[in-house]
């Protein structure tokens, strides 16, 4: 995955009302951008700004509908942020897997001292 695209996505679910976006998406389906500025203490164009970063990372699409415009979630992209946490923790798992062996042995020439 490009570097920019995974920034990008870290940083769009990097903010709370980005994720609760996110998480209502998907709990209730598709919205109207009008029914998801109804859950949040801000002004509909704050959470179409918060909308717009979430487009912009792939992680909502926008239909309309006449007037209204629906937003539905993506989740896909976030696959590849899997990919790389996973990445990450066979790293980690490596690591650790390699300290407990030293630390066993040390405590096995421990021992027969």
């Amino acid at each position: 995955m490009e570097d920019e695209t995974l920034s990008r996505i870290l940083k769009a679910v990097g903010d709370t009302t980005r994720r609760h976006i996110l998480t209502l998406l998907v709990q209730e389906g598709p919205l109207r951008v009008t029914a998801l500025a109804s859950h949040f203490a801000m002004s509909l164009n704050s959470v179409s700004k918060h909308i717009k970063v979430l487009e912009e990372a792939g992680l909502v699409t926008r239909r309309t509908l006449g007037r209204e415009h629906y937003i539905a979630a993506e989740l896909d992209p976030l696959k590849h942020t899997e990919n790389w946490f996973g990445q990450l923790k066979s790293v980690w798992e490596l690591r650790l897997s390699a300290l407990d062996q030293l630390l066993a042995s040390k405590e096995d020439d421990h021992e027969c001292t």
